[in-house]
């Protein structure tokens, strides 16, 4: 047995040899290609009726744009349209949805919702007035900030399932393979997952105060999953285009531009 052990390893050296001398080489293991970088997109919700109430409204699937946000909507697909986005996408709640509706008409996309970027739930809070959210509603969220993700809105979730279910949405996004997409999500959950996730978030916590994301407002950042994301741009109060009054005729409401339903 052990001469024919020697004999595979002389074999095995032999074969080796010839291969050189014919000018072939072991296979060279390429390392991975580094992920490719993507920009990311988050816009709020346009003015909805729980906007237009002044009331914590968390639950899905939530009130429907007011008037003014459906012009909101119109107006943030002109401002947004030539930014070659390549997929659009939006919450689970109906005012995410009706935001992005006029962009994905424009683009000529589908609006593929995702489960998980939802605005941070309210719990015991939900139907609280806005105007008190620091000192309830926003009380663990800021917990978050201070890098405490243990700390639970009463009623409802912890900063860790809050940026698991976020992450989660977000991985399947770039899992498509988009390297440009928009998603229409909350303020809430936009400032705070930025925050949270981005390696410059720190430098950008002042802007919960000095530049709040109003309706429409917009977070980009740069960068994956797996690298890491980094903020590059935040217009917590855009300046939005002109766009015109819908027209009515016999079979509805319709923008005169683009031709689709106000």
């Amino acid at each position: 047995m052990h001469h024919v052990h020697t004999l595979r390893t002389r074999l095995a050296a032999a074969v080796l040899v010839a291969a050189a001398s014919f000018g072939f080489a072991a296979p060279v293991h390429a390392e991975p290609a580094a992920p490719a970088e993507i920009t990311l997109t988050l816009v709020r919700h346009a003015e909805s009726a729980g906007n237009a109430s002044g009331l914590v409204d968390t639950k899905t699937p939530g009130p429907d744009l007011t008037e003014l946000g459906r012009t909101q909507a119109r107006q943030v697909a002109a401002l947004l349209a030539d930014r070659g986005f390549d997929g659009v996408y939006a919450s689970r709640m109906v005012r995410t949805q009706q935001t992005a509706t006029p962009l994905a008409r424009t683009l000529h996309k589908r609006i593929v919702v995702l489960p998980g970027v939802h605005e941070i739930l309210a719990g015991d809070y939900e139907g609280s007035k806005e105007a008190d959210a620091q000192t309830g509603y926003m009380v663990a969220p800021m917990k978050w900030l201070r890098g405490d993700l243990t700390a639970r809105i009463p009623g409802a979730e912890s900063g860790t399932e809050f940026k698991q279910r976020v992450d989660s949405s977000i991985d399947t996004v770039v899992k498509q393979g988009k390297k440009n997409p928009v998603i229409f999500s909350h303020g809430g959950t936009i400032m705070i997952w930025a925050m949270l996730t981005a390696t410059n978030g720190r430098d950008y916590a002042a802007k919960i105060q000095t530049d709040y994301l109003r309706n429409v407002g917009r977070v980009v950042l740069k960068g994956n999953p797996t690298t890491g994301w980094k903020i590059v741009e935040w217009d917590g109060k855009p300046t939005l285009p002109t766009v015109p009054d819908c027209v009515s005729t016999g079979s509805g409401t319709f923008d005169p531009t683009t031709f689709a339903p106000c």
